[in-house]
């Protein structure tokens, strides 16, 4: 099996996310998976310029020819699952990875049905026109710093139609509500981090052997880090002291 991880945060390596993706594919990698994954933060890629030259100039290729698109696909071909990584942003996707995903438009086709459930969609390309992101399972891994679940609402939902218009499926879905927690813990919490990195391995081992996260892992991995009241007192009292230092409006507004 391979994993092709597009990392969409713009810290990069340094990211939150790629803490939780690294855990992740040790698991994946100890079960025998061959991983590779993507900084976007690393990378030039245009926006599409919804000319639909590729649909129709040119059927399959992109006109943009001067940035790393083609780059990340050859890195990625031949993915059996594409984890798609990133911290939210808004109640979703960072702008990366959108932009990255917008331009995987050159390989949709352009014909609109009506499949059997009364979806509209566009049909796929015959296999060998295919891109892997049109036939790999999909993995999320995300995180946030609100501190509630619900806020991963729309990216989640996002993932569903993105797997539902590319007749494939989301076999994972990994969302860390505390995420800052993640970084640098103080000495009390380090257990529970250490626990939840060791579920997260677990997680990547599952999508390698089973096809899927276990309802026992899933529900450790979807547990806080700690009460959601406490977790708002910490951080808001973190906030204040950063800016306590500087003039602005925010200041004493706790």
């Amino acid at each position: 099996m391979k994993i092709a991880v597009i990392n969409g945060s713009p810290k990069g390596r340094e990211s939150v996310t790629q803490l939780m993706v690294s855990s992740f594919l040790q698991g994946a990698e100890r079960a025998g998976a061959e991983t590779v994954t993507v900084f976007l933060a690393e990378k030039d890629i245009r926006h599409c310029l919804g000319c639909m030259a590729c649909w129709f100039k040119t059927p399959g290729e992109c006109i943009i020819d001067d940035d790393d698109m083609a780059d990340i696909l050859s890195q990625s071909e031949d993915a059996d699952v594409v984890v798609l990584a990133t911290p939210l942003k808004y109640a979703n996707v960072s702008s990366m990875l959108k932009v990255f995903v917008e331009r995987l438009l050159v390989f949709a086709n352009p014909y609109i049905l009506v499949d059997q459930s009364g979806e509209t969609r566009h049909p796929k390309k015959s296999p060998e026109a295919e891109s892997s992101f049109y036939r790999a399972k999909l993995v999320a891994i995300a995180n946030g710093g609100l501190g509630q679940r619900g806020h991963f609402q729309v990216l989640s939902h996002w993932m569903h139609r993105l797997a539902l218009n590319n007749l494939t499926e989301v076999i994972g879905e990994i969302y860390a509500p505390q995420g800052p927690l993640l970084a640098n813990p103080p000495d009390e919490l380090r257990p529970v981090i250490a626990d939840y990195l060791r579920m997260l391995e677990k997680s990547g081992t599952e999508i390698v052997t089973d096809g899927g996260i276990s309802a026992e892992t899933q529900a450790l991995l979807d547990r806080d880090l700690i009460p959601e009241e406490i977790y708002l007192q910490q951080i808001n009292c973190y906030f204040k002291m950063l800016l306590s230092s500087v003039k602005h409006p925010y200041v004493g507004s706790w």
